[in-house]
């Protein structure tokens, strides 16, 4: 080493130690505020199994699943994660991650075999057991009413009207029933889904590929269901109870963050969403989407829309990926950017990463509506998950889960009223057309002795929630 590679080593050793030093006299500030809430998701039909016991009822995905061909490896949820039987294993789960509060979906069908009628005591009483444990643990429960688990029975499924009456009938008793220990109730979980993947795809249950007039209704429906279900909700729930909606929406995001491409980003979410999120919040559907569907839009008796903007307590997000916007001089004033084959994805193909997304869907979400109070009701990974040696060392999950809360941390910071985080998934579950073959638990199932095993990625989410900061 010569006199000026020595002299350069040492600049850059002092320069070193000078940062270091800065840094430990001031860190950046990741931390959330202290009354954030921290937890988990899941979903009824995804890990309770016992689809035969205790008077439930047959659902769209118990027939979906055991037609050939519909679902990978024509797997089924009969078993998932056996959660009707290891529910309290479950719970000490969550315990044990140190969270405070737990996202979960009722069974329809338990409750109401056949979708409405006499309500199944067996099926409460589960509900019931599940409630009081959590509480017991010191974790809230935060209740969603419909995670796409429909009655069979149901005549006609969701191309049905009355299907959101008996929604609502349901909703309601079931509001009425827990709501002395639940304070926070969701209606329905993603309307994209149940509705189009289910109607217009047809690779979600029930598998169908209608006409746009008939999506249309379909969508209406869903919609209706809602808002008659928050209404039912507050006739029948305790005073105080509060109702939200956990839903999906077409996330956008600015290609470049200038006023011309957040405005093109902005007018995306609300004009793409205009049948789901943007009626909801708005009470009625925009005229462009009125004018755009002609004939096939849908048909809306007197009341409806009154129903569907019922006001909300709150409004859940399930964020994972976005669609990218640019502004243009196009009538619409934007143009979204198609996904590209080397656009960074998780294993499942769909789940492009983009964690900008998540401060861009809390902020245009505020920005359009002004939600009272908002919650990430899902955000997570699917990942390749090899067991070595007893230990699944999912860095590439931490990876994206830590930049997703950076992001969600930014809008905290800017004053965003986002108040709680709930990580999907609790552990490994049934992934609906996916079967068995994504994992996007933070706890890995052994689906053949049921044994769960924490990964890597809930030792980090137990140091998040313990610090109350990004690590």
């Amino acid at each position: 080493m010569n006199r000026r590679d020595m002299l350069r080593s040492g600049l850059t050793a002092g320069a070193g130690l000078a940062l270091t030093q800065r840094a430990a006299a001031d860190p950046v500030d990741l931390s959330f505020p202290r009354d954030f809430r921290w937890g988990c998701a899941t979903a009824a039909y995804q890990i309770e199994g016992a689809v035969r016991e205790d008077g439930r009822g047959q659902t769209n995905w118990d027939v979906f699943s055991h037609t050939p061909g519909k679902v990978a490896n024509n797997d089924t949820g009969d078993v998932a994660c056996d959660s009707y039987h290891r529910y309290r294993d479950d719970i000490a789960l969550l315990k044990g991650l140190g969270v405070n509060s737990y996202r979960l979906s009722i069974a329809w069908s338990r409750i109401f075999p056949d979708g409405r009628g006499t309500p199944n005591a067996k099926g409460v009483d589960y509900y019931n057991r599940m409630i009081d444990g959590l509480l017991a643990a010191g974790i809230r429960p935060y209740v969603t009413m419909f995670h796409w688990d429909l009655p069979a029975a149901l005549p006609g499924g969701w191309q049905n009207r009355d299907t959101a009456y008996a929604f609502a009938d349901y909703a309601g008793f079931m509001a009425k029933t827990l709501s002395d220990r639940v304070q926070d109730v969701m209606t329905v979980n993603e309307l994209a889904c149940f509705t189009d993947l289910g109607h217009l795809r047809g690779i979600h249950a029930p598998g169908l590929q209608l006409p746009p007039a008939g999506v249309n209704q379909v969508r209406h429906h869903g919609v209706l269901a809602h808002g008659l279900g928050v209404q039912a909700i507050r006739a029948q729930a305790r005073a105080g109870t509060r109702v939200g909606i956990a839903d999906n929406i077409a996330l956008h995001i600015p290609a470049i963050e200038t006023a011309e491409h957040i405005a093109a980003a902005k007018r995306a979410t609300r004009e793409r969403n205009a049948m789901f999120l943007t009626a909801i919040m708005e009470g009625r559907y925009l005229d462009s989407y009125l004018a755009e569907q002609g004939a096939a839009a849908p048909k809306v008796q007197a009341g409806d829309m009154a129903a569907i903007g019922s006001p909300l307590d709150f409004v859940a997000l399930n964020i994972y990926t976005p669609e990218w916007v640019r502004a243009d001089d196009s009538a619409k004033g934007y143009a979204v950017i198609p996904h590209i084959a080397s656009s960074p994805r998780m294993a499942s193909p769909w789940l492009v990463v983009a964690p900008e997304v998540a401060y861009w869907g809390v902020r245009l979400v505020s920005d359009l509506w002004r939600p009272k109070t908002l919650y990430v009701s899902e955000n997570g990974a699917s990942a390749d998950d090899p067991v070595t040696g007893g230990r699944v060392d999912d860095v590439d999950r931490i990876m994206y889960l830590r930049n997703y809360l950076g992001q969600f941390r930014r809008a905290v910071a800017e004053g965003y009223p986002l108040k709680g985080y709930f990580l999907w998934s609790l552990m490994d579950n049934f992934e609906w057309a996916d079967g068995y073959g994504k994992r996007f638990g933070i706890h890995y199932v052994d689906f053949k002795t049921q044994r769960r095993t924490p990964k890597l990625s809930a030792a980090w989410y137990k140091e998040v929630i313990r610090r109350n900061t990004i690590v």
